[in-house]
């Protein structure tokens, strides 16, 4: 009997994975490409989408051919995912006009956001959330107040799935998991663009993409696309999705209940629930299915902070990981590891890109406070990283004030790898944080969202069996009672500092 298998690639902030699957969960090839995050201005993010994120495709699907050993005419669906929250405008050729606007990191346009909000409330246009560094609609209005020639020519406004779909097989879609960015352009109840918030915000209908579920196929990979890629012409894509939702379904998170903690370069968290539950501080969406919901919410820092620590702390373990093979940042845990909980007096606000959920505050900015002589750089990094899980102990209190039900919470992406941090993560917030075996992330759920695109499996609860466990943390008793006083310092910082902040 002939094996089935399914490609999928997800783009991140610093780097692209891409994976081949086959139909019984078996990871048979993996391929990871880094590329470089642009910063040419302070607060702005970006990548160059041709070739951070079609180049990182082109590359990836001919390594995996080649790891394999498979033919392209053996992969039965691709599925793509990107990070969150981007906006590319490009014209009718799919060739982009400028970089891609990255998710929430970028703060560019805090004026677009006022000024939306404040349009909003005057025009008494109902809103799932208020207008953020994430949303996209400020960002599109951005390009158009300070962009105006590049609007112009702009044929579609885009987000990082649909324009790896649209280079694939022409068409240009966009799922409704991602469309739900573009609220209140796009009406979650009724799956629909919304005419008369387009005409007050002037972005017409026919500058978005068309609308579909995330299992939906998009078109066929054409056979330019073929010739780029190495994909079999005519090789069934789906629509795809952010690479969060793909990240959540590749852990095990797609029915009520779960909890997805993605610990990427930011962290992005996702409940699924059966109903629309709406909360002001968090955000909610339709799931990528169809009669599932989900509550988000996302902090701005995570492997990004981690990242700057190595970079311009730590740069004797790139050194050594040089000379050694071993991992600079497993070297860094090591340095931390007689640090006590706490850091001996040290707390830190992570807000070195500002904030999201649950403060929203692009404007927020990373706080170190309680230092003194004795302190070391193992002090400031176990201070970070302990900062960043009282962010996430924040999201849990939002929940579980919210009655949210909450069966099981896994943990996914980079910071899998670092098991002493988990640990950590689930002594602040008290929880018991489960991961899966197989932690390759949002392109193995690429992988899986594919099968059930083209029929492969027959609804969403095959993938039980594609899910095995890997590692659980259960929360020590002992070290969540010396982070509980921590903890509310924690949150008293930042109201105490948000006006200094802004001054600054």
């Amino acid at each position: 009997m002939e094996k089935t298998y399914f490609l999928g690639v997800d783009v991140g902030t610093y780097e692209s994975k891409g994976s081949i699957m086959d139909g019984e969960g078996n990871l048979i090839a993996k391929h990871a490409v880094g590329h470089k995050l642009l910063t040419p201005k302070p607060g702005w993010c970006e990548h160059d989408a041709e070739q951070s994120w079609w180049g990182d495709l082109c590359v990836i699907t001919r390594a995996l051919f080649e790891k394999s050993g498979l033919a392209p005419t053996d992969i039965a669906a691709v599925g793509t995912s990107v990070n969150g929250g981007d906006v590319l405008p490009v014209d009718r050729d799919c060739k982009p006009l400028r970089n891609a606007i990255l998710y929430g990191i970028d703060t560019r346009n805090t004026r677009e956001i006022a000024y939306l909000n404040d349009l909003f409330e005057r025009e008494n246009v109902s809103l799932t959330r208020r207008m953020n560094t994430t949303t996209l609609l400020p960002k599109a209005l951005w390009i158009k107040n300070n962009e105006p020639e590049i609007y112009k020519k702009t044929y579609k406004l885009i987000p990082g799935a649909t324009y790896l779909v649209a280079k694939l097989t022409g068409n240009f879609v966009m799922d409704y998991y991602t469309c739900n960015g573009w609220s209140p352009l796009y009406r979650h109840d009724k799956l629909a663009y919304d005419e008369t918030v387009g005409k007050l915000v002037d972005i017409p209908r026919d500058k978005l993409a068309d609308f579909g579920w995330t299992t939906d196929i998009a078109g066929k990979v054409t056979k330019e696309a073929a010739q780029a890629t190495g994909l079999a012409e005519g090789t069934p894509v789906i629509v795809g999705t952010i690479d969060a939702p793909a990240e959540a379904v590749s852990t095990g998170v797609y029915n009520t209940g779960s909890l997805m903690v993605m610990l990427g370069s930011s962290t992005f968290f996702i409940l699924v629930t059966d109903e629309w539950k709406q909360d002001d501080l968090l955000s909610t969406a339709p799931f990528i299915f169809p009669d599932t919901y989900m509550i988000a919410g996302g902090t701005s820092t995570s492997g990004t902070l981690t990242r700057w620590f190595r970079d311009n702390i730590f740069f004797d373990a790139i050194e050594k990981e040089r000379e050694t093979g071993r991992n600079a940042y497993d070297i860094m845990m090591d340095e931390i590891e007689g640090i006590p909980a706490g850091s001996d007096g040290l707390i830190c606000l992570p807000y070195f890109v500002g904030e999201r959920t649950p403060i929203q505050d692009p404007k927020a900015r990373g706080v170190f406070f309680g230092l003194n002589l004795n302190h070391t750089r193992a002090h400031l990094y176990k201070s970070a990283l302990e900062g960043i899980s009282y962010a996430i102990a924040q999201h849990f209190d939002i929940w579980h004030a919210g009655n949210s039900t909450i069966s099981k919470v896994m943990a996914v992406g980079g910071g899998t790898k670092n098991p002493p941090w988990l640990q950590m993560i689930s002594d602040v917030t008290g929880e018991t944080i489960h991961t899966s075996q197989i932690t390759v992330g949002a392109s193995y759920g690429d992988c899986m969202l594919a099968g059930l695109g083209v029929g492969y499996y027959r609804d969403r609860s095959e993938f039980d069996r594609l899910i095995k466990p890997g590692v659980t943390y259960s929360p020590n008793a002992g070290q969540h009672e010396l982070y509980k006083p921590l903890r509310k310092l924690y949150d008293e910082l930042y109201p105490a500092t948000k006006e200094l902040m802004h001054k600054l």
